[in-house]
């Protein structure tokens, strides 16, 4: 039975743009191979930390929302936790409260994007 889940994790900010995008596109191809299918996506930049973690206080985070089977999200963990160039992460199980939640903030986004494009023409 697939369950809607959302990971965020923080990479090392010794990362050029180029090797963190690839490091991005790693768990995407991972997810997207395993039979999941992913959501949402948001990069959310580099970033101060609230403590610092093996000595580095700022990280570039990302978030990747998808849909898979619980077993996958055990392997994706070990991926995540075999990569160096990842510090932390969390993932977490989503219920439809979450889910509605996530969706109606997505909406609110797409909806000032467009308010933004408009003031613009």
């Amino acid at each position: 039975m697939q369950r809607q889940y959302e990971t965020v994790f923080i990479m090392t900010p010794v990362l050029s743009e180029e090797q963190m995008k690839e490091a991005v596109s790693k768990f995407q191809d991972y997810l997207k191979k395993q039979g999941a299918e992913i959501v949402y996506e948001d990069q959310w930049g580099l970033r101060k930390m609230a403590y610092p973690i093996q000595k580095k206080s700022t990280g570039f985070y990302h978030l990747i929302e998808f849909k898979a089977d619980p077993q996958l999200v055990k392997d994706l963990e070990l991926q995540l936790k075999r990569d160096e160039r990842v510090i932390r992460f969390l993932t977490m199980a989503l219920d439809k409260h979450a889910i509605a939640y996530n969706e109606k903030k997505r909406r609110e986004k797409e909806a000032e994007k467009e308010k933004e494009t408009e003031k613009e023409k």
